[in-house]
């Protein structure tokens, strides 16, 4: 597969484009914990932005708020312009979610899990058959598809929940720690497939995985401790050292 770097929008670029993932003032309080306090940034249509931070650092957190899972104590999170603690449904419609470590069915096989999911997002007839065929595909899933997902892979079973994201083609994609527990074969081919995505899709992805943030992001958005700590290209990130150095000195272990 050729490499799509060239094709990445510059950071001016895509700030004329419309915002399609937005936190505002965002803040999440649990007792007197302030898991994040008063995060804000954009991601604008067709970018490709790597969420990093140690654990720990809000990153899962700030993903549930965006997509609506969790409510804001306060702030508001957007996507596509919906307010997600009060139009979530719409804003739901043309998002994709893959948690980290995502539910799937064990017993039912990915045809079979396809097939519900794409029957609860209101997929039916033809389209419904088109859209099961495409994310088979897509995912490179057909040597599995009448296999139990208990039986499969870490790697396989991870495309499974990839797959069930794309059903109905949702232009926002957030993905937190897609690559999570995967070997470097499976790293691989999860970072390909997502690099396919980055070509139509506007994708928020949480890593720990460094390489990737080279790799495949536009941007990077920082946080630590709960707060944001830096929002910019790779290239100002990194200022001339290594990216690992960056992330010790932006959590304060370099100091």
């Amino acid at each position: 597969m050729s490499d799509t770097s060239s094709a990445k929008p510059t950071a001016t670029g895509a700030a004329n484009r419309p915002a399609m993932i937005e936190a505002e003032g965002l803040s999440k309080f649990f007792g007197n914990f302030a898991a994040i306090r008063d995060v804000s940034f954009k991601i604008h249509r067709g970018e490709v932005v790597a969420f990093l931070g140690p654990n720990g650092a809000g990153k899962s957190t700030t993903m549930k708020l965006l997509t609506g899972y969790l409510a804001p104590s306060e702030g508001v999170a957007r996507i596509a312009g919906h307010n997600m603690a009060t139009d979530r449904l719409a804003g739901a419609a043309v998002l994709g979610y893959l948690p980290e470590n995502g539910p799937l069915y064990p017993d039912m096989t990915p045809r079979g899990l396809l097939s519900f999911f794409a029957t609860a997002r209101g997929l039916s007839g033809s389209r419904r058959a088109e859209r099961i065929d495409k994310v088979i595909q897509m995912c490179a899933l057909g040597s599995v598809v009448g296999k139990p997902i208990g039986k499969l892979s870490r790697g396989y079973r991870q495309r499974v929940g990839m797959a069930q994201v794309l059903l109905h083609e949702p232009e926002v994609l957030i993905l937190d720690e897609p690559t999570a527990g995967l070997d470097p074969n499976q790293i691989h081919e999860v970072r390909e497939t997502i690099r396919r995505l980055g070509e139509s899709k506007t994708i928020l992805l949480s890593t720990h995985i460094l390489q990737e943030v080279e790799a495949m992001a536009d941007r990077v958005v920082f946080i630590d401790e709960g707060k944001l700590v830096f929002d910019g290209t790779i290239k100002a990130l990194i200022d001339g050292k290594p990216l690992e150095q960056r992330f010790h000195e932006l959590t304060g272990a370099g100091a």
